[in-house]
């Protein structure tokens, strides 16, 4: 597939190293393409990017995301699946820019036409790409609206290494926030075990009871 990320830092560049070496066509966009050459990766301009993609992966800070999104233009992502694994956290990391609700859903709520999945936001970048490395296989999460969209999405997960039974659908883009407001219990964690390689996973009895 096509995959255009937004964004050129440590989690858009370690995705797309993963997707491409996966057999996918990777793009990364950038306000100032010109500025972010030497990445070994091919970098566009953010119209450029969302033009070439049948996928976008939304990887820039959280707090910008949205505006950012605006000024590529509804027209040019509508029916485009975007993935959101951006964070909206303060400079000094002590509080979320979205403390009622989740970037995933005020991307959602801004392109009603742009199919919306979060995953990936509970763990680090290189986690993301290399789940196998771990002890013992962790949970991926997938919140969003659109079925097919995450069907598209769990595809995409398989190809970085992360198995169908590490994949775990929680619902709609309304349960975004939860994956969202984990960050600061993966920064207790991260300072616990003295790194941020890790991941959680879910666990249940041999037969969960259901609701």
């Amino acid at each position: 597939m096509r995959i255009g990320l937004l964004g050129t830092g440590n989690v858009a560049r370690a995705l797309a190293h993963g997707w491409r070496a996966a057999g996918h066509d990777v793009l990364l966009g950038s306000r100032r393409p010109e500025e972010r050459t030497g990445l070994g990766l091919p970098v566009a301009g953010l119209d450029e990017t969302a033009a070439h993609a049948e996928v976008l992966v939304n990887a820039t800070p959280g707090g910008v995301s949205v505006d950012l999104l605006r000024s590529i233009g509804a027209p040019a992502l509508a029916g485009t699946l975007l993935i959101d694994v951006g964070v909206g956290l303060s400079d000094d990391f002590s509080a979320l820019t979205h403390p009622n609700s989740s970037l995933g859903e005020l991307i959602q709520e801004a392109f009603p036409l742009t199919p919306v999945v979060k995953t990936l936001c509970t763990m680090d970048s290189t986690t993301m790409t290399a789940p196998g490395e771990l002890t013992e296989p962790g949970t991926v999460f997938l919140s969003g609206d659109d079925a097919q969209a995450k069907r598209t999405t769990g595809r995409l997960l398989t190809d970085l290494g992360w198995p169908e039974s590490s994949q775990l659908d929680i619902g709609g883009i309304t349960t975004a926030r939860g994956q969202e407001h984990f960050a600061f219990l993966f920064m207790g964690i991260a300072g616990g075990v003295g790194s941020h390689t890790f991941n959680i996973k879910v666990v249940t009895r041999p037969s969960a009871d259901t609701f």
